[in-house]
């Protein structure tokens, strides 16, 4: 039996990584010629096309798929073996971490993560940036180092992913509304004027479809594209904003908030990244810090 080719494998991460074999040759530095010969060798060696045409683009076959995670593994493993033993010095570490975080998580999460990194590595910065859409090119292309965010159908296969905490939403109200006092009912809650927050400008969501389960519809006044919009309207209004309670603690200092009257689906806030940065250190001490940050505050 021959001995395989080792290099195969960082070959076919590359490629089931990236989806593409143009972009799986730029990664490697290889010749779009010299990409289309190796990936030849791949699907002899494996007996499976792996990437197939649909339309313009190239997509995994099951068995690409079934071998994504593995590969990725193996091939991180062989480049800690190789890679020589480091230390990481905190104190003389110069770098600029950028996070595209959910609506909300800066203002909540931000100040301790901050003063923690600033505490041990006080040459790190880090660059928050918005979280317009679910896109996962920015990880992909390297241009966010970390994310938060709900796992869903769009988010890129190939991203790791960590659970950092379970959220659920509450009713939130200025300080002295009628819904401060006494018991919320599903038709109190119906009855009063309400803020919408949607990226997209939808006006309908969970609540409303818990609500129709009750034969109640809510009356939408305005649509706003975040939680911290939705929050500020609520403070000096009549409004109601209908928010996740752990992602936006800070935001609800001196208002008034309240479990809803309604059944409603938890969400599960997670990180991600791309698992080119899984095994940096530096990368991986940040990403502990910000889990330890997210268990921390209730």
């Amino acid at each position: 039996m021959s001995t395989p080719d080792f290099n195969l494998l960082v070959t076919l991460d590359a490629v089931l990584a990236e989806g593409s074999v143009a972009r799986a040759a730029r990664r490697l530095r290889l010749s779009p010629s010299a990409m289309s010969r190796a990936l030849g060798r791949l699907r002899e060696t494996i007996g499976d096309p792996l990437l197939v045409r649909a339309g313009r683009g190239l997509v995994p076959t099951p068995r690409a798929l079934e071998l994504r995670q593995r590969v990725s593994q193996l091939v991180q493993d062989g480049e800690a073996v190789l890679r020589p033993a480091e230390k990481l010095n905190l104190t003389q570490l110069v770098r600029t971490f950028t996070l595209r975080t959910s609506e909300g998580f800066v203002e909540n999460f931000g100040p301790d993560l901050i003063a923690r990194i600033g505490k041990e590595a006080p040459g790190v910065r880090l660059h928050f940036v918005q979280k317009p859409n679910k896109d996962s090119a920015p990880l992909r292309d390297g241009i966010v180092d970390l994310e938060t965010g709900v796992v869903g159908d769009s988010t890129a296969p190939e991203l790791r992913a960590q659970a950092l905490f379970r959220d659920h939403f509450i009713g939130v109200v200025r300080s002295g509304h009628p819904l401060s006092k006494g018991k919320i009912t599903p038709s109190r809650y119906a009855a009063g004027r309400h803020i919408a927050v949607s990226r997209r400008g939808h006006d309908k969501g969970p609540i409303d479809e818990a609500l129709e389960a009750f034969g109640m519809e809510r009356e939408i006044v305005t649509i706003v594209g975040g939680f911290s919009t939705a929050l500020a309207l609520a403070r000096v209004s009549d409004l109601i904003a209908t928010v996740p309670e752990r992602h936006t603690g800070n935001l609800r200092v001196g208002m008034h908030s309240f479990p809803l009257p309604l059944s409603t689906p938890e969400v599960t806030v997670s990180l991600l990244w791309h698992p080119r940065l899984d095994a940096d250190l530096t990368h991986r001490w940040l990403r502990g810090h910000v889990r330890d940050i997210c268990s921390a505050i209730r």
